[in-house]
């Protein structure tokens, strides 16, 4: 009971999804929006620090989620080491992982992203692994190093206690074998540990065929209505769906109405006909009367009221994972193995589906994008990730870790391009943190 707790239970992907390059100026203004989100949306899409500290959705929101799941996990391992500690194997297990997937989270949105030429002297987040016995600590950021040892030293340990069937009826809201076989493929793709994400990767998919397993958006998702595309999209027993959480957060009634958002020009850009690697029209359909309301239906409310928002997020799925290991292989040279992952994908994506026309080839790939055929491989692994998860912040993460710059610009004179080397890229920490020995992002 106490490890349902340990998961973050607030969501990065309002000012993420705003970050990216996602987003473009609506125009329109917050009527019916909630004012506080809809202010985090403006300031994130101009890279400002955020001015609240109270509310839903804001990064120091998600940061405090973060460590209350790491003090809860530091909590439970208390009981798990007692002298009864062989009864508590598989709950050890769970929060050993629990405490690395909130500080990898941490390290990728508060410090910069792994290089190993850096990481030993790059500021990283405090790694805590104690119980709090104080309000107020003194910690120490130390170095990106050091988090990626310490989340790899837990999530290796994790990996090796956990079991399945201690999750009884609920098991994708916890991390089972297969959910932490998950964030371990996406940590070693930011450790640039390529073997590491292929094996974890095939370990999520084991026996099955990948594309039994991601959203059937052409023969399956293209047949409901919308209501029911929005309940099935987190649904446990959707088998995309590797770890599932529920969480306090406006994104989900009003994220298709804030100003920065998916509008008409990236509408024209990503979906029109056969302005894809493929030949042919993603299967995945834009919903919306107007541009200022264009959505992809994913999130059902649980529980709302003026003062509460709560839903379902996807933290883990079927769809990172295929890409992950996809963009691994590019990355080693096994160029075949990236195909067949890509065209998996591809396969229940396309409206239409003819393996003869849209299936990728080494040929088709380098001629839409003109590059050599291993960065091409890579860019459309990124293209169908992008597709993928519209709309929930993911994209933010691969311009992180790729240092893929954004121009943003507005209709009231705002204009900046964030570079590889921008210090904005880096969420700033709570401006009380240096109070507890912890030093502030430079801006």
């Amino acid at each position: 009971m106490l490890l349902t707790s340990a998961y973050p239970h607030s969501t990065y992907m309002l000012f993420c999804e705003a970050m990216s390059d996602n987003v473009e100026d609506k125009g329109n203004s917050p009527l019916g929006v909630d004012p506080n989100s809809f202010q985090i949306n403006i300031q994130a899409f101009k890279y400002q620090d955020e001015q609240s500290t109270v509310g839903y959705d804001l990064p120091i929101t998600y940061f405090d989620s973060c460590y209350h799941a790491i003090a809860v996990a530091n909590q439970a391992l208390v009981y798990c080491n007692n002298a009864d500690s062989n009864s508590y194997s598989a709950q050890k297990g769970e929060a050993l992982l629990c405490r690395a997937y909130a500080h990898f989270m941490l390290v990728t949105l508060f410090a910069k992203s792994y290089n190993p030429a850096t990481a030993a002297s790059d500021p990283g987040v405090p790694y805590v692994t104690t119980v709090e016995t104080q309000v107020f600590g003194n910690y120490d950021r130390k170095t990106v190093q050091y988090d990626y040892d310490m989340i790899e030293n837990d999530l290796v340990r994790g990996l090796s206690l956990i079991q399945d069937a201690s999750y009884g009826s609920a098991p994708k809201f916890h991390f089972t074998l297969q959910a932490a076989h998950a964030f371990a493929a996406r940590f070693y793709l930011f450790k640039q540990d390529y073997a590491q994400v292929v094996a974890h990767a095939s370990l999520v998919f084991g026996s099955s065929d990948p594309s039994t397993l991601i959203r059937d958006q052409v023969t399956q998702y293209g047949t409901l209505q919308y209501n029911q595309i929005a309940i099935n999209y987190t649904l446990s027993t959707e088998s995309a769906n590797i770890l599932l959480q529920e969480g306090d957060s406006y994104w989900p009634t009003y994220y298709y109405q804030y100003r920065y958002g998916y509008g008409q020009n990236l509408n024209v850009q990503l979906f029109t006909a056969g302005q894809n690697v493929t030949g042919g029209t993603y299967a995945v359909i834009t919903y919306g009367s107007t541009p200022q309301f264009f959505n992809f239906p994913k999130f059902v409310n649980v529980g709302y009221s003026s003062f509460t928002s709560n839903a379902i997020f996807p933290l883990l799925s079927m769809e990172e994972v295929l890409m992950n290991r996809a963009e691994a292989y590019a990355r080693m040279s096994n160029y075949p193995a990236a195909i067949i992952d890509l065209n998996s994908w591809v396969s229940k994506n396309v409206k239409g589906y003819d393996s003869t026309v849209n299936n990728i080839t080494t040929s088709s790939v380098t001629s839409y994008y003109g590059l050599p055929l291993q960065a091409s491989l890579i860019q459309a692994v990124l293209d169908f990730k992008r597709v993928s998860y519209m709309q929930e912040g993911l994209r933010w993460f691969d311009i992180l870790r790729l240092n893929i710059p954004v121009q943003h610009t507005s209709t009231d004179g705002f204009s900046s391009t964030l570079a590889a080397d921008d210090k904005r890229r880096l969420l700033q920490f709570p401006l009380q943190a240096p109070q507890e020995g912890i030093a502030l992002n430079p801006r």
